[in-house]
């Protein structure tokens, strides 16, 4: 999968129409973030002409109750960050925290060729 540089026009997701009637784009750091969603919130088998994309993580909404079982998600989770977008950013650490019938994945990241780490936060939205 080739990766967006700094420079490119980056594509929203989900796809927007900014005021101007243009396709929205969001800066690198927004970007990144998006690109980290796709990956989290796609299984395996949804995109095509890539059937091995993404971890899967909607499949185990109400199984991510115990430390053992958020522990191992995490794995997971970083493990699918780590193949599908190494060249963008270095995965410093991935935390499943469950919530009720669900669960908040914490990632901490920092991008290639830059010193800041940053931290997102997901939740899954519109649950199967």
């Amino acid at each position: 999968m080739p990766l967006p540089s700094e420079l490119e026009t980056q594509v929203g997701f989900p796809f927007q129409v900014d005021s101007r009637g243009r396709i929205a784009s969001p800066d690198y750091d927004q970007h990144v973030r998006e690109m980290i969603e796709l990956v989290l919130f796609t299984s395996p088998g949804e995109r095509v002409n890539r059937p091995d994309f993404g971890c899967g993580l909607l499949q185990h909404v109400f199984t991510a109750a115990s430390d053992q079982e958020a522990d191992a998600l995490a794995y997971v989770v970083q493990t699918a960050l780590q193949q599908w977008l190494a060249g963008v950013i270095s995965v410093q650490e991935v935390a499943i925290v469950p919530r009720d019938s669900s669960f908040v994945i914490d990632v901490v990241y920092q991008l290639r060729g830059h010193r800041e780490v940053q931290r997102a936060t997901f939740e899954p939205r519109g649950l199967p």
